[in-house]
């Protein structure tokens, strides 16, 4: 059983991992840098943007000094305690490691396009007219989304059980 935990842990990281990164590359190879293109009219668009900070380009000012220390290490100090916060908690629900699996795998790739690239890429756009917009985004943000969102999930199971 231990075997099947660890190997399902590393599984959706790499998973994760693997569809940003992949997607990057076919942004990178495809999009021109600064354009923007329909995918479902104004509401859905796909961009090549260069984000050098971390959330919507918070922390793109700072000095490159305070940005390596808040966009690489601390990230990497963070991702690591919960790795090894997910190995030793066999207590966990399905929804909270899925979610906390997400997580890594989203922070890993964006932490890898920063150390690689500098940047981190983001491509698609949502505008609902006003009623929802997001800033431009990638798979690794879906990704950490997707497991905070299973976090919460597997919080709400834990209270009715």
């Amino acid at each position: 059983m231990k075997k099947n935990r660890t190997l399902f842990i590393i599984l959706i990281i790499i998973f994760n991992i693997a569809l940003d990164q992949i997607s990057k590359f076919w942004i990178r190879a495809n999009v021109t840098p600064g354009t923007q293109s329909e995918i479902l009219g104004d509401y859905f668009t796909l961009h090549n943007v260069e984000n050098s900070g971390a959330f919507l380009g918070l922390g793109s000012d700072f000095s490159p000094i305070l940005k390596i220390v808040l966009l690489n290490v601390l990230p990497i100090i963070v991702l690591t305690l919960v790795l090894f916060h997910i190995f030793r908690d066999k207590t966990l629900d399905k929804f909270s490691l899925i979610g906390f699996c997400c997580i890594i795998g989203g922070g890993i790739a964006n932490l890898y396009d920063r150390v690689v690239y500098g940047h981190v890429t983001d491509f698609w756009h949502i505008d609902l007219g006003g009623v929802f917009r997001t800033g431009i985004f990638n798979l690794a943000d879906v990704s950490v989304m997707v497991g905070m969102g299973l976090l919460i999930l597997g919080n709400f199971s834990k209270k009715k059980a």
